[in-house]
């Protein structure tokens, strides 16, 4: 029964880590693909122009 005991965390682990990166993968693109890609553009532009306003004003 050691055997069994030893081997339950590995499978436990992997079959999590399967199941994580097939949700990862499942949420990649879709319908919210767009928003998401403008939420993060726009969240560039924010930091560009905070970054230009500094050295601007130094």
């Amino acid at each position: 029964m050691d055997y069994i005991s030893a081997l339950v965390p590995p499978v436990v682990m992997a079959v999590a880590f399967t199941a994580l990166i097939v949700t990862i993968v499942k949420s990649q693109g879709g319908a919210n693909k767009a928003k998401e890609d403008a939420a993060v553009d726009a969240a560039i532009a924010r930091a560009e122009a905070e970054q230009q306003a500094r050295s601007s004003a130094s």
